[in-house]
């Protein structure tokens, strides 16, 4: 797939730096590293970086469409194993970490956190469920999960659902309608990619209404 693009018409302001984090992550899909980026990528994503995996998991699949079933458990493998990570981060570093989150980063206080806590107490396996399927940031929750200490089978179970359903319906769609997709996605890639960045702070503002 060629992610060559006008840079006239590339996005400015806020979303230049989201869209060019963007840009370097599809260029892997150019490259003979596509997979082990595909798998790293998947990881980080559930503990800090920005840009969710899907990005890549399109270049890769449309690029070598049988391959799909493997881009999709690769994907799916390496997320939850990602999410663990970042769940353990939250359950033994939390103590450490709060008070860096309470100083440092806007709006997060101990009242809001403790909002987070009793949500969890409710409806754990559907609050991470959701963030694994939607453009909610699946690192907030999983490694706020292990803040607040919530059941781990659980949360094993809501991420490989979430995930593994994610990932597979698109790898799945891509494989079945791959060459209409392919003509669809290059020729309105600039339209689509700003779709994804807003979807991406639009997940990060539905956290902030709802925590």
């Amino acid at each position: 797939m060629n992610s060559t693009q006008d840079p006239t018409s590339a996005p400015s302001g806020l979303l230049a730096p989201i869209r060019r984090i963007y840009d370097w992550v599809l260029s892997w899909a150019d490259t003979p590293h596509g997979l082990t980026a595909l798998i790293l990528l998947s990881l980080i994503e559930s503990i800090f970086f920005p840009i969710p995996p899907d990005v890549l998991l399109i270049a890769l699949t449309l690029g070598a469409r049988a391959r799909w079933f493997k881009f999709a458990l690769a994907c799916t493998v390496a997320s939850v194993v990602g999410g663990v990570i970042g769940y353990g981060i939250g359950s033994s570093a939390w103590g450490q970490l709060s008070e860096y989150f309470y100083a440092y980063v806007p709006g997060f206080t101990e009242a809001k956190f403790n909002r987070i806590k009793e949500l969890y107490d409710t409806y754990d396996f559907w609050i991470v469920f959701t963030a694994g399927f939607t453009p909610i940031p699946f690192k907030v929750i999983t490694i706020s999960a292990g803040a607040c200490q919530i059941n781990f089978g659980i949360f094993m179970i809501a991420s490989l659902l979430s995930r593994g359903a994610r990932f597979f319906l698109v790898a799945k769609l891509l494989h079945r309608y791959g060459e209409p997709m392919r003509a669809f996605i290059e020729e309105r890639f600039n339209q689509l990619t700003l779709l994804a960045t807003a979807a991406l702070i639009g997940g990060f503002a539905v956290l902030k209404l709802l925590f």
